[in-house]
């Protein structure tokens, strides 16, 4: 018999449930045992939906708080010192790590954050010290959920990451020189004793993530993987059985590593289903093959011909016995249920599956190879018929669209002049001072926008009345930027809800959700819009209230979009055309809106691309570097329509694209704005070492955090910057927009800024 797994499930709840369970604890509004109820009561309720679906291996020590990542560190006792010398409980100590804590006397930032892998997720990085050690707590939180799982009547599979990949995703701490993989020896006791107690518990198996193995590994971390799990094999049967998960790519590069001692072996067949026969002749004679099929990172239906014919064909090879059928990885990456959308078009939600449905699609595959299809002929049946329903559609295909792609030429991708032509003209129309200020965009989304956004989306209030509502807003970010003296200003986006979602409800060929909620990182959510067809813009999408703004403004206000390949990545997309293919029907459409905030009289155009180092192909190479072709034309092409004398800015956050740093000079920007908080400067060095000759904001304080970082720390930050770069490159910023944080705290933190950014500029202008 074909069994049926799921690696992860969504943790938010059907309605944000935990995100606004742990926003109200952080606000003094709930108590810490309220929470954990609340985390408790979804747990359960998430088990079921999967038992319920007929799933067979049921994920449990998947959910989190915060962050999975974060959940182990500190459950193996990695907690860096500056967050236990204060005496914080076990839950706010936790909290400190993810998003840092400034109370009660206590000051401490949070760690690093960074995407997970090539996903729009975000976790927390393991940060270790030179004389590093570990030790697991009494009751490790993927012990506790198994347990109540039991004590529920539900079987399930308890999921951690493994020790390679837990070391390889980390770093030395700030001063320190340790190569992680190095205190591999130090932390295996850590795991022998996690998975003795999880067997003790009852556990039968356990899902090991090890997505590292999709990497080009340095030699010393892939040699890791055998000791490491041949002390597992030596522990026997004190240790639950181990299927040890890989995904976002293919291992077939690294199957040299891959562990003859484990149970079973995952691989993402939809993101790379070439590797299923290599994968299983690299296999032991007893090992068994997870095949994910399903995917874990889309929302479309599950294609059941193509699924169950990669299934059939390794039962084939393995025998019903050594298959389980499966999600490609966790469907953290996915909304909740497709159930909660009531005002999807019918057509176009026949298309698509989301968590609560994909655990259904994997029993029907599983009982499908298992029984035969005429087990489940009724669902096959509906199942292609939507699948020719989409393919046939003509909401997917617009002939203007695909003209017009025909008719791209080399120079649509070139501004007119280059860099020190366009920088001289800029400095005379904008009058900027050495350091200038700004934000990265948005402005804190306050309880009234949201409530005003929500009546207008209703109806309960009138289009004028709205609009004059947001022109309100606007005036007072821009007079409160004026109180700051700030250099160039923002609009502060009160019309937007989301940096991508705005704007796919203004293009054509997208669809819109009302509850797909997916959680970015801690108790962010992002409801990303669906690609569903051809792209174009039918009207201008930003000018109206970028011109208001101009109006009342006593500076340089920045324009502000979000870049072809974000909106493509922080969508759900296609899959039926190359994303290449979309990425450039995003850059006309947003180069037709770039020319129009130029005529509307805005000097200053940010097309921000913080998705850029995410969209990159895991290892390099020829996809890579195809990659990187089509994802630098997408831009220039979207920006090169301006006159020398608009400025082009950029933004990039969690970008370590040292690795690929001609890509990013080859955009072209004049100024790019990165993070650089939370990163130790390592990124400003590459500036330095590819001297790059554009203007560059490095960000001066992270806004993850609500702590309000000190002017001095902000100076020695400057100060950290002048030592790679040119007085003249500088421009002072925070690493990304404000949306997220109060007002209080952002005027706080903006004054130490300009305050810092006028010591240097008097500093240097002597």
């Amino acid at each position: 018999m074909v069994q049926s797994a799921i690696l992860g499930f969504p943790r938010m709840g059907a309605n944000r449930d935990l995100k606004k369970a742990t926003e109200a604890y952080w606000g003094g509004k709930i108590s810490q045992a309220d929470l954990l109820a609340e985390a408790k009561r979804l747990r359960l309720a998430h088990w079921k939906i999967q038992q319920e679906a007929g799933v067979d291996s049921i994920p449990s020590g998947d959910f989190a708080l915060y962050d999975h990542v974060l959940n182990q560190i500190q459950d193996f006792g990695a907690v860096p010192q500056r967050y236990t010398k204060d005496g914080l409980d076990t839950i706010d100590q936790y909290f400190a790590m993810g998003r840092g804590h400034q109370k009660d006397g206590i000051d401490v930032p949070s760690l690093e954050m960074v995407k997970w892998f090539d996903s729009n997720y975000h976790y927390v990085k393991p940060t270790l010290q030179n004389n590093q050690t570990f030790k697991l707590v009494e009751t490790p939180k993927v012990v506790a959920e198994f347990n109540e799982a039991k004590e529920a009547g539900i079987k399930t599979r308890p999921v951690i990451v493994g020790p390679v990949s837990f070391l390889t995703l980390g770093k030395a701490d700030r001063d320190q020189t340790v190569e992680p993989i190095d205190l591999l020896e130090n932390l295996l006791p850590v795991y022998e004793q996690l998975l003795t107690k999880l067997k003790e518990a009852g556990a039968e198996s356990v899902q090991i993530d090890e997505p590292v193995l999709v990497f080009d590994l340095p030699a010393k971390n892939k040699a890791a993987f055998k000791p490491a799990y041949e002390k597992f094999a030596s522990l026997g049967d004190k240790i639950p059985k181990l299927i040890l998960s890989t995904y976002f790519g293919d291992i077939v590069h690294n199957l040299d590593a891959l562990p003859k001692t484990v149970a079973g072996v995952h691989i993402d067949l939809v993101r790379n289903p070439e590797q299923l026969d290599t994968v299983i002749g690299a296999l032991g004679p007893d090992t068994i093959l997870s095949a994910g099929v399903v995917d874990g990172r889309n929302i479309w239906k599950t294609n059941f011909k193509r699924a169950i014919e990669l299934v059939e064909g390794a039962i084939q090879k393995l025998g019903k016995d050594r298959v389980i059928v499966a999600t490609s990885s966790s469907l953290i990456h996915t909304p909740h249920t497709l159930a909660s959308e009531k005002k999807l078009d019918p057509e176009v939600a026949d298309w698509f599956s989301f968590a609560s449905e994909k655990a259904v699609e994997l029993a029907i595959i599983a009982k499908a190879v298992t029984e035969g299809p005429a087990a489940v002929r009724e669902q096959l049946e509906a199942n292609a018929k939507s699948m020719q329903a989409r393919a046939t559609s003509s909401r997917t295909n617009d002939p203007k669209v695909k003209e017009r792609q025909a008719n791209i030429t080399e120079q649509d991708y070139k501004r007119k002049s280059e860099f020190p032509s366009r920088i001289s003209q800029q400095q005379k129309k904008l009058n900027l001072p050495l350091f200038p200020t700004t934000t990265i965009g948005s402005f804190p989304q306050t309880k009234d926008i949201r409530v005003q956004r929500n009546k207008f989306t209703k109806g309960e209030i009138s289009q004028e009345e709205y609009d004059k509502f947001i022109e309100k807003e606007i005036a007072d970010n821009v007079k409160i930027q004026e109180e700051l003296d700030l250099d160039v200003f923002v609009h502060g986006e009160p019309e937007r809800n989301d940096m991508v979602q705005f704007f796919g409800e203004r293009l054509d060929g997208y669809a819109f959700t009302t509850h797909a909620w997916v959680q970015s990182y801690g108790s962010r959510c992002v409801r990303p819009p669906i690609i569903v067809g051809d792209i174009s813009r039918p009207a201008p999408m930003t000018v109206k209230e970028s011109k208001y703004a101009v109006s009342v403004s006593s500076k340089p206000m920045k324009g502000m979009l979000t870049g072809p390949v974000t909106c493509l990545r922080w969508s759900f997309p296609r899959d039926d055309v190359h994303q290449s293919v979309q990425a450039e029907q995003l850059g006309l459409a947003l180069r037709d809106e770039v020319i129009d905030l130029e005529k509307a009289g805005i000097d200053v155009i940010q097309i921000d691309e913080p998705a850029l180092r995410e969209g990159l192909p895991l290892r390099a190479g020829e996809e890579r570097t195809k990659y990187l072709d089509w994802a630098v034309k997408a831009f220039r092409l979207s920006a090169a329509g301006v006159e020398d004398s608009t400025q082009i800015h950029s933004h990039f956050c969690y970008s370590e694209f040292q690795d690929f740093f001609y890509a990013i000079a080859a955009l072209d920007a004049d100024v790019l704005s990165i993070e650089n908080s939370k990163s130790d400067a390592k990124l400003l060095k590459v500036f330095v070492d590819e001297a790059y000759p554009r203007h560059i904001g490095p960000g001066v304080y992270d806004i993850h955090s609500p702590r309000v970082p000190s002017e001095q720390e902000i100076k020695d930050r400057i100060a950290e910057m002048l030592q790679h770069l040119k007085p003249e490159q500088l421009w002072i910023d925070p690493d990304c927009g404000l949306k997220t944080r109060g007002w209080k705290e952002t005027k706080e933190a903006l004054t130490n800024m300009v305050n810092a950014a006028k010591f240097f500029r008097a500093k240097y202008s002597k």
